[in-house]
């Protein structure tokens, strides 16, 4: 990890307790903060200033027990062994803490030095929790401070608490229980028991929720839930990132912007002071990197991923999305995932390559492969989610045949993978935080912080693909590509030019709608042809970045039985679509 010399402050706890929002505290970097399980799922580090002494601070993902039982618990217990003997800050929902306490017995057993922080004390309060700190301190033998880390309040008197720790605790080594413990479900009986021991006569489970219970249980109810789960992906997904993303600020920035303003400055500036006709081609012409890289990234992805993560941030700090986990519990069955799968599903909308990292929360192999191959098949991300229902949402009557052919591809497909991939589907469980009213800032925050990621990651991508296709020009490779890929899309009733968005679409999805958004806006495609076009790139290959993350995270033999299965899916799709509706070979 680094930065070895420096003592370290560890940040542990079950999901959704808060960690992430001490970590930005601590150290002032940003790490996405999120109001649903599962959210860290790669170990972050930051430097924090305590009291004058320099720290390495470590945010980790969520655990239940030293016992992992999923990749991320895995991360987790092993930083816990390589950093044994810094301070652990165990991050509790303070209502939640008979259920969170076993964990801190284990840690206490385990001999670390243990800081034990009762967070969200503003929301047990509201539930009339009432907690004995002192004499729960004075039982475990071990500093207990209160919180509510959305407010600020308690960080000081944390680090007040960590100088001290740091002061007095000896280097000794720690000691984990084995990772295939024999009993962990009688050890994890035995904890349960002894932690209701320690909260007996201390801990005031309080009157449970008052006005918002009405709310919590609607958005559970099999048939009220639906409905709002519904109305929620028709507001998010579809007017907002769809007609508002994708169609008023694209039509704004690349239409206005770019295509009136920026783009004739830039040509004539390059034409005026540029002398080697080359570079021209490079900078400024049909695959220019500022007529075309840039205009895509700004003009096109950046309203579409900025629409669509600032959604998905409302639904996170609202609480929402465990309970959508809940209620797609019994679709995830079907495809042989469970509820918990949605989460890194529904961050595929966002960023495929996010998405994939994200499986790691996913308990089992199995269903890891299952996320991962639904993914690559079957889940747009959002610029190319927002471009296609841009695009045809002119054609409502094509917007739902793309819309049940995508759905069935994806309920098909998991369905078949479910018979055939070896293994059980794990069970479901999921914390379920309170609903909360989102706050404005925070909900900035991550989304501009979603953001700078995603353009870190795709503008030398952007670049990248706009030099390379600058050389294939040149060279007659993009000919050649062509002539290559042109019987395959002739069998499916698409016209040659529609090569370059399919080669658009391996470097990135989003490259590739928005190719195809400038091919349907010049008129060159039929509206059967633009049906079969939008199908066939929705089911395409995943797209170069997030093929990298499927190799790392899968390993090359499986990622190729991916690739090679959502090819030939995607082609038979097109193939039959041209079928149905009676479009000629070409």
């Amino acid at each position: 990890m680094g930065g070895r010399d420096l003592e370290s402050v560890i940040l542990a706890g079950n999901p959704n307790v808060g960690k992430s929002v001490l970590f930005y505290h601590l150290t002032g970097n940003y790490v996405t903060v999120s109001n649903y399980p599962g959210t860290t799922v790669e170990v972050a580090r930051g430097k924090a200033n305590i009291h004058g002494k320099q720290v390495n601070v470590f945010d980790t993902p969520g655990l239940y027990s030293l016992s992992p039982v999923t990749e991320e618990e895995a991360v987790t217990r092993r930083l816990l062994m390589e950093n044994g003997a810094g301070i652990v800050v165990h991050v509790v929902d303070a209502k939640n803490l008979p259920r969170m306490l076993p964990l801190t017995l284990e840690l206490l057993s385990c001999g670390f030095g243990l800081i034990l922080v009762l967070n969200m004390m503003d929301e047990a309060a509201k539930h009339g929790v009432a907690i004995n700190r002192a004499e729960l301190a004075r039982r475990l033998g071990v500093p207990v401070l209160e919180a509510a880390f959305t407010e600020g309040r308690g960080v000081t008197a944390l680090k007040k608490e960590i100088a001290r720790a740091l002061q007095q605790r000896t280097r000794a080594e720690c000691e984990l229980p084995p990772a295939d413990e024999e009993s962990p479900y009688l050890s994890a009986l035995r904890r349960r028991q002894q932690a209701e021991r320690v909260l007996e006569g201390i801990f005031l489970s309080g009157r449970g929720p008052g006005r918002q219970s009405l709310a919590e249980r609607l958005t559970l109810d099999p048939f009220y839930g639906v409905i709002l789960m519904a109305l929620v992906l028709y507001v998010g997904l579809y007017l907002v990132v769809g007609r508002f993303g994708a169609g008023t600020l694209v039509d704004l920035l690349e239409g206005t912007l770019f295509g009136g303003i920026i783009i004739p400055i830039v040509e004539y500036w390059v034409e005026a002071y540029v002398p080697w006709e080359p570079l021209r081609e490079l900078l400024a012409r049909e695959y220019g990197i500022m007529t075309l890289g840039f205009r895509y990234a700004f003009g096109v992805i950046l309203p579409i991923v900025g629409t669509f993560f600032f959604m998905f941030s409302v639904l996170e700090d609202s609480g929402y999305l465990p309970r959508l986990a809940y209620l797609a519990d019994g679709l995830m069955s079907r495809v042989g995932l469970n509820g918990r799968a949605v989460i890194p599903l529904t961050l595929g909308f966002g960023c495929g390559t996010m998405a994939v990292l994200v499986t790691r929360t996913l308990e089992s192999k199995r269903e890891r492969f299952i996320a991962t191959f639904l993914l690559a098949l079957a889940v747009p991300c959002s610029a190319q989610l927002g471009l296609m229902l841009s695009i045809l949402s002119h054609e409502p009557y094509y917007l739902f045949i793309w819309t049940i052919i995508v759905g069935g591809m994806f309920l098909f497909c998991g369905s078949v993978l479910s018979a055939i991939v070896p293994g059980r589907r794990a069970p479901f469980f999921m914390e379920l935080p309170p609903l909360r009213m989102p706050k404005l800032n925070a909900i900035f925050q991550k989304t501009l912080a979603r953001m700078r990621w995603y353009f870190v990651e795709i503008i030398p991508v952007f670049i990248f693909i706009s030099v390379l296709l600058f050389l294939l020009r040149s060279s007659g490779g993009i000919d050649k590509l062509t002539a290559l890929l042109s019987p395959l899309l002739g069998s499916m009733g698409l016209p040659p030019g529609l090569s370059i968005v399919f080669i658009f679409g391996f470097f990135r999805r989003d490259y590739g709608a928005a190719g195809l958004l400038d091919l349907y806006r010049k008129g060159t495609l039929s509206g059967g042809q633009l049906l079969v076009a939008a199908v066939v790139l929705t089911l395409f290959l995943p797209c170069l970045a997030q093929l990298a993350v499927m190799v790392k995270e899968r390993k090359l033999p499986a990622t190729l039985v991916i690739m090679g299965s959502v090819a030939l899916l995607a082609y038979a799709a097109g193939t039959m679509l041209r079928l149905l509706l009676g479009l000629p070979i070409l």
